[in-house]
């Protein structure tokens, strides 16, 4: 339910929150409670991770006839789906122009297709199952207010009309301030995502398919049959879809592969009416749209001011400069949520869906997303289904997770020899801070080696190793989300040591029990 508006917490960057740091897609719905798995068990297909491509996976397979079990190590669409901007689009910024000069214009039209094709599923199953889930048609904007970047929204645009999509270049939209020039493009939409895929999830679990919390995945067998070990026993399947994000099994060194980012939104109130569409910024630091709430109000989501994960000290900071810039540019009423999102980008800003890796043989993975993934996860749900049923997919060439990716290479070398020089940097240039203020974290030195240090406004201590159970770099402290950070491949932790984000899957070990570094 939505929380009161009598309650206000106040953050450290200013903005009174009325509803909190939190999403209003959880704030706005109840939590489910679908029970672990019972035990050993044999299915078609076993789908890891309950977000928007596991669930959409699931169901499409159901409807082909597939006996289905999706695990979810906590609960079901709390994860990054829940954290979304919730547009469907097959507008990604300027990715066509880009597209077309880096691989050619089949794959652009090819991406093209995809992508459409999974704006009118959503519509579709929309229609098809009445969820009522705020579905509103918009149109879809990359925008600039720079005149110098016009020449890149008219190649975006014809690039996009080459591909297939009836985008327009247009100079005027409903937002209250000049742009200089946009890319629009029609007949997108968006919806609230918790609402559609608790509606998927309650479609999957019946008639011999399931929907189990609370179980996690320990490891994938491939074979034929699979194996997935699981904290609740063995999920047996003739094939297994690791749907988590960031595969929590990396067989094809899908962390050197792929890059992690963190952006932020702010959910406000406005005096006077919200603009129609979806918008953002060619270079993605803002983006924009509105949500209609029960009391029959109007959110505008405002959001951006991303960053690599682990690789920024000022994450307040962000917040702050997301409310400021939307205070300039819109009415603000009130600032009633906050939250923030990961991210995993691709070198060639292609996702990956498809075998999980080139000796695979029925171990399917979706992945690489880049903040598309309302739209990402639901054509990994279209590819997946007709891989698993043997129907020949025409877009799965594009998303093959095992293609040779020749446009990402200078990029991919670029930013894991960044990860290199973290990690080296990281293990000789120690902190030496001898106190932590209360509400703050730091990497403290201290007789038994180093400790990832939170002291709570209470003053009470939370000490854990700062080394990443992944791969071993060190977390850096996210002061805004109360977190410990890996700079390297996306990690992240809570103050007791918890995992919050793979790829790790191990807490950091408690400072007690750590071994000196």
């Amino acid at each position: 339910m939505i929380p009161e508006h009598d309650s206000e917490m106040r953050n450290d960057f200013g903005a009174a929150f009325v509803g909190g740091h939190q999403s209003y897609w959880l704030a706005s719905t109840q939590r489910t409670n679908y029970g672990p798995m019972p035990g050993d068990t044999t299915v078609d297909v076993a789908i890891i991770g309950g977000g928007i491509a596991g669930l959409t996976t699931a169901l499409l397979l159901k409807e082909e006839g597939k006996r289905v079990a999706v695990i979810e190590a906590d609960r079901i669409v709390e994860g990054i789906t829940a954290y979304t901007t919730a547009k469907i689009t097959a507008l990604h910024n300027l990715i066509y122009d880009h597209l077309e000069r880096s691989f050619d214009a089949e794959t652009a039209q090819l991406y093209a297709a995809a992508n459409q094709a999974a704006v009118e599923l959503v519509t579709d199953r929309v229609k098809q199952y009445n969820i009522d889930c705020d579905f509103l048609r918009a149109s879809a904007y990359t925008y600039t207010t720079d005149a110098g970047e016009v020449q890149k929204i008219e190649a975006e645009v014809e690039a996009a009309r080459k591909a297939g999509l009836p985008a327009e270049f247009v100079r005027e939209c409903s937002l209250p301030f000049p742009i200089a020039a946009a890319i629009k493009l029609d007949n997108q939409a968006q919806f609230h995502p918790r609402k559609y895929l608790l509606g998927l999830a309650q479609l999957v679990d019946c008639d011999g398919s399931s929907v189990w919390e609370e179980t996690q995945a320990l490891k994938v067998e491939d074979g034929e049959p699979c194996r997935v070990m699981t904290s609740r026993g063995v999920l047996t399947a003739d094939q297994v879809v690791m749907a988590t994000h960031f595969p929590f099994q990396d067989p094809a060194a899908y962390f050197a592969r792929m890059e992690p980012h963190r952006s932020y939104v702010l959910a406000v109130t406005l005096n006077g009416p919200a603009p129609e569409g979806m918008y953002i910024t060619t270079d993605s630091s803002h983006t924009i749209r509105r949500q209609p709430m029960p009391n029959g109000r109007e959110l505008l989501l405002v959001g951006g001011e991303g960053h690599k994960t682990g690789k920024a000290d000022d994450t307040p900071e962000r917040y702050a400069r997301i409310e400021a810039w939307a205070r300039a540019n819109f009415p603000i009423q009130e600032v009633i949520y906050s939250w923030s999102t990961q991210d995993y980008e691709t070198f060639d800003r292609v996702p990956f869906i498809g075998l999980a890796s080139p000796t695979s043989k029925n171990v399917y993975v979706a992945t690489g997303f880049k903040g598309w993934g309302m739209t990402s996860g639901t054509l990994a749900g279209l590819i997946l289904c007709q891989a698993l049923t043997g129907h020949e997919s025409p877009w799965a060439k594009v998303f093959d997770p095992n293609r040779v990716e020749l446009t990402g290479v200078a990029s991919m070398v670029k930013a894991n020899l960044a990860v290199a020089k973290d990690f080296v940097v990281d293990h000789l240039a120690r902190a030496h801070h001898e106190e932590v203020a209360p509400g703050e974290g730091c990497i403290v030195k201290t007789d038994n080696g180093e400790e990832a240090v939170y002291r709570a406004p209470d003053g009470t201590v939370h000490a854990v190793s700062p080394i990443c159970t992944h791969m071993g770099c060190k977390v850096h402290w996210n002061p805004a989300e109360l977190s410990w950070d890996c700079p390297c491949h996306g990690s992240r932790f809570d103050i007791h040591g918890a995992v919050l984000e793979g790829p790790a899957q191990k807490p950091l070990e408690q400072a007690s029990k750590k071994q000196a570094v």
